[in-house]
């Protein structure tokens, strides 16, 4: 008797053979736009040139992980992954963990970067998204070493100028984390790091003691000055057709080339892969000094915190983005 085949087995082979045959073909026309655009475009590829009416396949969070961009898809509720090169020219539909299937030998400690332009005070900017997972994982890394360091660095938070998590409160937390930063920036530390415990913003605002009232002051001036409501309701305006506009820091954005979150600049330097553990953060920010501090000679509980709110899990020190 023969073994009746699964109905989503054998539509994701045929996607498979499909996406195959396209790539096979010198692509075919597969040629998408850059920048942040690259998953919408496939999806739109995907649903024109594959599916053809037959399914829809819907985009859901998109990260940077080994140098491609990583987007996760639904097709008739079942979710997949799929993996796309940054100009957007190639598409892949499944990746290959090598490193879940060879014996890695083990590997020499990996060098981390250095801040060549020195200061007596470096100026330390963390560009993140309040609600990305891989921006939480930085800022629970980072925070250890901000709150060492003191006022020895000119430490801030600042914000990528789009938010791709506006339905989980993403655009109202940030403009309360910009205005408690500029000015209550003495509990700014504290809020934050109740604030990455599991994201109630709600909580910590009364548990950190913040002002509410000159709060609402500043976030409702913020708000009018940079458009932040306006760009969010005008879904015309919103980053390739998704993602609302949120340009308080809107030209460093610019400046630093800055295309998802986390990312680091120290002294203006833009950080290339940076840690995301509280010891090598230390050593990079450190390395940005015409003198080191005596701070910078403390010993930091090693680790590196994992993806998202939470204080518990662990992750590694890899690349991975929102945006």
């Amino acid at each position: 008797m023969v073994k009746k085949l699964n109905k989503w087995k054998i539509s994701t082979f045929v996607l498979i053979i499909f996406l195959a045959l396209y790539l096979g073909l010198g692509n075919c026309g597969l040629t998408f736009a850059t920048g942040n655009a690259v998953a919408e475009d496939a999806i739109e590829f995907i649903n024109t040139n594959l599916l053809q009416g037959q399914a829809v396949a819907t985009l859901g969070e998109v990260t940077k992980e080994s140098g491609v961009v990583k987007a996760s898809i639904e097709i008739e509720g079942q979710p997949s992954d799929l993996y796309i090169s940054n100009d957007g020219k190639l598409l892949f539909p499944t990746a290959i963990p090598m490193i879940d299937l060879l014996e890695i030998p083990e590997q020499p400690e990996q060098m981390l970067p250095e801040v060549t332009t020195k200061t007596d005070k470096p100026v330390v900017d963390l560009f993140i998204m309040s609600h990305c997972p891989y921006g939480t994982q930085a800022e629970k890394g980072i925070l250890p070493v901000a709150n060492l360091l003191g006022n020895n660095i000119d430490f801030n938070i600042k914000f990528v100028y789009y938010a791709m998590h506006p339905t989980q409160g993403e655009v109202e937390e940030q403009l309360n984390q910009y205005c408690i930063q500029k000015e209550q920036n003495d509990k700014f530390l504290d809020y934050l790091e109740c604030f990455l415990e599991d994201g109630d913003g709600e909580r910590c605002l009364a548990e950190t003691g913040i002002n509410t009232d000159s709060l609402t002051t500043c976030t409702e001036t913020a708000d009018e000055e940079f458009e932040i409501t306006s760009n969010l309701e005008d879904t015309s305006s919103w980053l390739s057709g998704n993602y609302p506009l949120f340009n308080i820091h809107k030209e460093e954005n610019e400046l630093y080339s800055v295309g998802g979150s986390p990312t680091l600049v120290v002294n203006g330097e833009k950080i290339e892969r940076a840690p995301r553990d509280s010891v090598s953060l230390l050593k990079v920010i450190c390395s940005a000094f015409n003198e080191a501090p005596a701070e910078c000679e403390t010993v930091l509980e090693e680790g590196t915190p994992g993806p998202g709110f939470g204080w518990s899990s662990t992750g590694s020190n890899n690349a991975a983005q929102c945006g």
